[in-house]
């Protein structure tokens, strides 16, 4: 089976409700189907615990939340399902599913090893913009968010993004491994991973993803530092394609009661999420540029619509 159909079947399978509930007391929701039945499932268990904080949170919003057969299931997803969505050439979200709400994010950082000869992003910037094949940068595995900022950032820059060496790897262990060894330059990666580290004096944040400064951490937002780019990690709610409008209606309610319920708030604070709300029709539209946006960087970085077998120096790993 091709991996976009294997995507694909992913989704359909979380969409039934068969990956089964993440949410606490979810069989106990008799008597709470006045606002509509709702079993909330992880497309993957990269997005459980998302899925959980959900169902918890709607829960104890007053909305039901259920395993039985017969609720209509509601998906966790994100960005990384959208991307190797592209990669594979499969379907969009728009294509198989009723887009719900924008739900939480994780802010992304730009970083360098403690003694890296980089003082700011401005110096990092320029020795990208003028060796960009020399200024190898690293993060998790090709394609997904990590390579996707760079992508941006590079493309932000003015630099070519195809001359930009990028190594992934399957965790932030071993990239930090990489930046200590002086294997690669710099790496991008969620800050919630790398805040310890960077308290600790072992890296220094040279920018974050996201429109503003973020509290503890000594480093300009991107646009601040002259590069249009705003970028988190998202992750969504979905329903079934085509999705009924009453039941539809009963989905947003939950998700915009959740979005703004202090459980969620809390859960969001703790595990270093942004909230991103955003629902309904907001959000399909903003989804349709996502997608275009998504898409213009993989092939900005050579990983899409390239008849070339090879992926150049923009994926150094990953074959």
């Amino acid at each position: 089976m091709r991996r976009r159909q294997v995507i694909a079947l992913g989704l359909a399978l979380a969409a039934s409700g068969l990956a089964g509930a993440a949410g606490c007391g979810a069989q106990g929701a008799t008597g709470r189907g006045v606002r509509g039945r709702f079993a909330i499932v992880p497309q993957g268990d990269r997005w459980a615990r998302v899925a959980g904080a959900l169902a918890t949170a709607a829960w104890d919003a007053g909305f039901a939340v259920s395993r039985h057969d017969q609720a209509t299931p509601i998906t966790v997803t994100g960005l990384p399902a959208l991307a190797a969505a592209e990669l594979n050439d499969g379907p969009t979200l728009l294509d198989t599913a009723t887009p719900l709400a924008r739900l939480a994010g994780e802010i992304e950082v730009v970083l360098v090893p403690a003694a890296s000869k980089f003082r700011d992003f401005e110096d990092f910037g320029a020795h990208l913009l003028a060796r960009p094949g020399e200024t190898v940068l690293a993060g998790g595995p090709r394609g997904e968010p990590d390579h996707l900022l760079f992508g941006l950032v590079v493309r932000g820059l003015g630099a070519d993004t195809r001359e930009v060496v990028y190594t992934g790897y399957p965790s932030s262990v071993e990239v930090a491994a990489a930046l200590l060894g002086g294997k690669v330059a710099a790496a991008a990666g969620t800050l919630a991973d790398w805040r310890h580290d960077i308290r600790k004096g072992r890296f220094r944040a040279l920018a974050v993803s996201c429109a503003h400064r973020v509290d503890g951490i000594d480093a300009p937002s991107l646009l601040e530092s002259g590069v249009r780019v705003d970028f988190a990690a998202w992750s969504a709610a979905v329903g079934p394609h085509g999705m009924a409008g009453d039941t539809r209606d009963a989905a947003l309610e939950m998700c915009e009661a959740v979005s703004d319920s202090a459980p969620w708030r809390e859960v969001c604070r703790r595990r270093g999420w942004s909230a991103l709300p955003l629902f309904g029709d907001d959000f399909a539209a903003w989804l349709a540029t996502e997608i275009g946006r998504t898409r213009g960087v993989l092939r900005d970085l050579g990983l899409v619509d390239t008849d070339s077998t090879t992926c150049g120096p923009s994926c150094v790993s990953g074959h």
